[in-house]
């Protein structure tokens, strides 16, 4: 059961999201980023120092940090996963590219996003449903 603790993080984690550079950087990786293929991709993600790939880390994080203060039980779940599945959305949406790049390096894209959607049904169920979604959109 939340309390008013998780409350307040959940809260925090909202206007943290509404800050200008988050919000711009959660539009492009969300909205404005429809990469055709993976080298489409890794021109954003491998090309440190601009402004896409800025906002790329941005977004990823925030929505990884977020993740892992519900793994490590700092915030309630439930309350989380009610307004915060813009991550699950990103993972459903990018996971596909990285798969490929996950065998080649061993690096987990957005590992706490993945273990979120694992371990919660709700989170579980966004995903399958968005994954869904999107590879109808392809």
């Amino acid at each position: 059961m939340a309390v008013a603790a998780d409350a307040q993080i959940v809260l925090e984690l909202y206007r943290l999201r509404q800050e200008e550079t988050l919000r711009a950087a959660r539009k492009f990786i969300a909205w404005d980023f429809w990469p055709k293929d993976l080298e489409e991709l890794r021109a954003v993600t491998r090309a440190m120092g601009t402004d896409k790939n800025a906002s790329w880390r941005q977004a990823i994080s925030y929505w990884e940090m977020a993740a892992s203060l519900v793994l490590h039980g700092a915030v309630d779940s439930e309350l989380f996963l009610e307004s915060n599945l813009e991550g699950v959305f990103l993972y459903a949406k990018y996971h596909h590219w990285h798969a490929e790049t996950e065998k080649e390096s061993g690096n987990l894209f957005m590992k706490n996003t993945a273990a979120l959607i694992e371990r919660f049904p709700a989170a579980k169920a966004v995903y399958d449903s968005r994954l869904k979604s999107l590879q109808a959109s392809r």
